[in-house]
């Protein structure tokens, strides 16, 4: 199922952002973080047949691993990692810009994404598609509008990628 490969390939690619140049790891972001959009935006809700007493996911990131995992994207991003968002809740009420992170924006795509490959693997499949429905109602609900936003930043750095 290419929902799993492709979920699978954004959690690598996060868990090992360390281990590559600034340049690849925002084009290895930016070639998988459209197709999870597709991925998850295609199929509805109504559209997964999950059994009503599947079993919901497990969390299998604590906070420790969360600001981990965001710890080091902002480490190989540096100075790159934050910009202005504009469509902040909180932007309408403010006179300033209000700044956010990268690398908060990718861990919070993230800890959705390693619970369903998790549950995934932990239950070999047999709970794929209440896993996935989880997962598909955390993207309506939140994760989707994170991934539209980040994608802004990501595609600047991409495309006029300048080392300071």
């Amino acid at each position: 199922m290419a929902i799993v490969a492709d979920a699978a390939s954004y959690c690598y690619h996060i868990e090992n952002c360390l281990e590559c140049e600034k340049s690849e790891f925002i084009e290895n972001i930016t070639n998988v973080l459209p197709r999870l959009y597709l991925d998850f935006a295609t199929i509805s809700s109504d559209d997964i047949i999950a059994s009503e007493d599947y079993m919901f996911m497990s969390s299998y990131i604590d906070e420790e691993y969360y600001n981990s995992t965001r710890n080091k994207i902002a480490r190989i991003l540096g100075h790159h990692d934050t910009y202005l968002e504009t469509f902040e809740e909180d932007m309408k009420y403010s006179d300033t810009p209000i700044a956010v992170n990268i690398s908060e924006s990718l861990a919070d795509i993230f800890q959705p994404l390693y619970n369903f490959i998790s549950s995934v693997k932990e239950t070999n499949g047999e709970n794929l598609e209440g896993s996935y429905k989880e997962c598909k109602d955390s993207f309506e609900e939140y994760w989707s509008q994170t991934l539209c936003n980040v994608m802004r930043p990501l595609n600047q750095l991409r495309y006029k990628f300048e080392e300071n």
